[in-house]
């Protein structure tokens, strides 16, 4: 087991504790999808991603179908993702995604943190060199299940890193550009998708003491509490 691994292990899912804050992320995201590639889940790779993503997290089924409604309304909110990098205490690198429709009040919301807790924003692209974005399925581990084959099988399909986790199920990690071929192919052969995303694993780590880490983590809770923040990530090591 390799780097994404050992990434996924040590991970602190705090930043969507919060169940309503989970199901306005992934409304937020759904509303993206839907406005560039339509409200048909069959026609959407995407969305059909998405609304596995919200059963896995025990989204109601009738907020997934409010939220596509609302995206194909004209009376919703046009949301970008916007991703913001900078650096936090000790030269921690951050990277923060967004999804929002104001970009002003989040740029704005996202400076503040980082001056407020000794960090600084850089400039969009600083420190995409630092992380190797991935992307990242969740499958049911079907019965009779051979790990060595599915990987050499996977391979063709842009898959480079696979493991089984301690709940049933299998992982695959694989390029970013990879993403619709490794779905395909989950699809095609019938395989029961948990879910699918993107991540950011950092490429190398920089270890804190323990009074330095709760300095950053004051600067990352901050972040995490902001409506429009999807997603933060950096490089300390756990």
């Amino acid at each position: 087991m390799g780097r994404a691994f050992e990434y996924r292990k040590a991970r602190k899912l705090k930043r969507w504790g919060n169940m309503a804050r989970t199901f306005t992320r992934i409304g937020k995201e759904i509303d993206i999808a839907v406005k560039a590639g339509g409200p048909d889940p069959a026609n959407n790779t995407r969305l059909r991603i998405l609304i596995q993503n919200a059963k896995a997290e025990n989204m109601p089924k009738e907020n997934v179908e409010r939220a596509i409604k609302r995206a194909v309304s004209k009376d919703t909110s046009d949301y970008k993702e916007i991703v913001y990098e900078g650096y936090g205490p000790f030269g921690i690198a951050i990277v923060v995604e967004t999804a929002t429709d104001n970009n002003t009040r989040t740029v704005a919301n996202v400076r503040h943190c980082f001056n407020k807790y000794g960090g600084s924003l850089g400039t969009t692209g600083s420190l995409d060199f630092l992380f190797d974005r991935k992307c990242v399925f969740k499958i049911t581990r079907p019965e009779n299940f051979d790990l060595e084959e599915f990987e050499l099988e996977m391979i063709d399909y842009g898959a480079d890193e696979i493991f089984e986790d301690e709940e049933n199920h299998v992982i695959i990690y694989g390029s970013f550009e990879a993403f619709g071929a490794i779905q395909k192919y989950l699809e095609d052969n019938h395989y029961e998708m948990v879910s699918g995303e993107f991540e950011r694993i950092p490429l190398d780590t920089k270890e804190l003491t323990e009074e330095q880490r709760e300095s950053v983590d004051k600067l990352l809770e901050k972040l995490e509490e902001d409506d429009d923040v999807t997603n933060v990530y950096h490089n300390i090591k756990e």
